[in-house]
């Protein structure tokens, strides 16, 4: 019985650790930060439960949505938008014509 424990343990870090892993392949910041903090509060939620039967009934249900996360991750790739501000990304406003990526600091108020 500890060993079935053991593995179940094993198991659901495993799952915790591609989940996060996972969900850092998400190309907008918000759905990133979500993902992260969606999975921990899962996990967070669940990590009292004794019974066996609620464990495997949980891994199966994380693997589900890892496999959903992947889908949504590959996705995302392709509608890549700049980078926010938190993230380090440019600031400022874009000038010129549609097409052209040329950046312009704000310099005070409008």
């Amino acid at each position: 019985m500890a060993a079935i424990q053991g593995d179940l343990a094993f198991q659901a870090r495993s799952l915790f650790r591609s989940l996060l892993r996972q969900s850092n392949q998400f190309a907008s910041y918000n759905f990133r930060e979500y993902a992260k903090r969606r999975t921990k509060d899962a996990f967070r939620e669940h990590q009292k439960d004794t019974d066996e039967r609620v464990r495997q009934e949980l891994l199966q249900k994380g693997l589900r949505e890892l496999q959903v996360l992947k889908r949504q991750t590959v996705i995302s790739q392709f509608y890549q938008l700049d980078r926010l501000v938190v993230e380090g990304g440019k600031t400022g406003k874009q000038k010129g014509q549609s097409g052209d990526i040329f950046r312009q600091k704000d310099q005070g108020w409008d």
